[in-house]
């Protein structure tokens, strides 16, 4: 690791509240050091996940660079904030995993849309999927004075997607910088590299983001549509599957529409595909359908569970579906399949 006290914000004020909590938990004392990190967990889990794309990997990531920074707290000198420590700790251990296991990927990155429904779509479990994220905990505002991205946009989906098309190293100091507000000095620091080489890696970052993430947005959007006409979007979603209504689903899309399920490799663009595929399987041949209205990327989103039909068993977790809307449609669906995202939004898995 090396040595992690040169980074962050201004040191702490001798006698302020948590000196007495850090003294202790240098000296050994564990549940001082639980009291310490505590406060900071929610938004150093966060960074690991935009920092990997997946909410596993963060909760392993987060997990050991907690215990990276209880076996060198005893070195930390207090000439950063304990905040700008353990955010080189947690950047430097989502460094490691990225040069391990490499970048997530969504079905777009694979290859060109299917124009019809493609049945019996297998999983591709040689991939690396994007994840979802449970956003709950996250504030709507900047982390810091100097930050260009809320907390919420940044974990947007169009944005973590278009952060894994980045080297760890531009990776990580876009979010130092654009969203935690760090600068460009305390990020050399952190990644222990010249104000130069950040400054590079920073200029070739915002290319590549700007021309994968829209201009707008979705808290810009969410706000602007209001949040009746974003409830009457998601329950309208969630009607048009419950009764197969193809008609009232279209009517929700825009022209340009696309719908992906990972691991499920194809994906859809386009009214005619996506209703081409809509009709075909979710709308007629999947089974019953009930759903729950959740949030997850700071975006609207559909908790699905299936039921065979002529069956009268419980409704199975089957996918969590994020909307992406624009204006007052939905113009992506990222439908999220299995049982273990329900889990990560502390939902059931089956519906009687």
């Amino acid at each position: 690791m090396g040595k992690l006290s040169s980074a962050g914000d201004q040191a702490p004020v001798a006698g302020a509240p948590g000196d007495t909590d850090l003294a202790l938990a240098q000296a050994g004392d564990d549940a001082a050091f639980t009291r310490l990190v505590a406060p900071l967990q929610a938004e150093l889990h966060a960074h690991c996940y935009r920092m990997l794309g997946s909410a596993h990997d963060a909760d392993d990531a987060l997990q050991d660079a907690l215990v990276r920074a209880w076996r060198g707290l005893p070195r930390f000198e207090g000439r950063s904030s304990l905040r700008g420590w353990l955010y080189t700790v947690a950047t430097r251990t989502c460094l490691d995993v990225i040069a391990a296991r490499g970048r997530r990927a969504l079905p777009v990155d694979l290859g060109p849309s299917s124009e019809r429904s493609v049945p019996g779509d297998t999983p591709r479990n040689d991939i690396a999927w994007l994840g979802p994220y449970p956003d709950g905990g996250l504030p709507a505002g900047p982390a810091g004075p100097g930050a260009r991205y809320e907390q919420r946009e940044a974990v947007e989906l169009a944005f973590v997607a278009a952060l894994q098309h980045l080297p760890g190293n531009q990776r990580a100091a876009l979010l130092l910088f654009e969203v935690l507000g760090f600068t460009v000095a305390e990020i050399a620091a952190m990644m222990d590299t010249s104000v130069t080489s950040v400054n590079s890696a920073l200029a070739r970052a915002r290319r590549i983001v700007a021309e994968k993430v829209p201009a707008r947005s979705q808290q810009q959007t969410l706000r602007k549509i209001g949040d009746a006409r974003v409830r009457r979007l998601v329950d309208g979603y969630a009607a048009a599957l419950e009764s197969g209504d193809a008609d009232a689903l279209v009517a929700l899309l825009t022209e340009d529409v696309t719908w992906s399920m990972p691991p499920l490799p194809h994906w859809y663009r386009g009214l005619a595909a996506v209703t081409d595929f809509a009709v075909a399987q979710p709308l007629s041949t999947c089974g019953e359908w009930r759903h729950r209205a959740v949030t997850a990327n700071g975006q609207p989103a559909v908790a699905c569970y299936l039921r065979p039909f002529d069956t009268d068993g419980p409704y199975e977790a089957w996918s969590i579906c994020v909307l992406t809307l624009r204006d007052d449609h939905v113009a992506e669906i990222t439908s999220f399949l299995g049982p273990e995202h329900f889990l990560l939004l502390d939902l059931p898995t089956a519906l009687p």
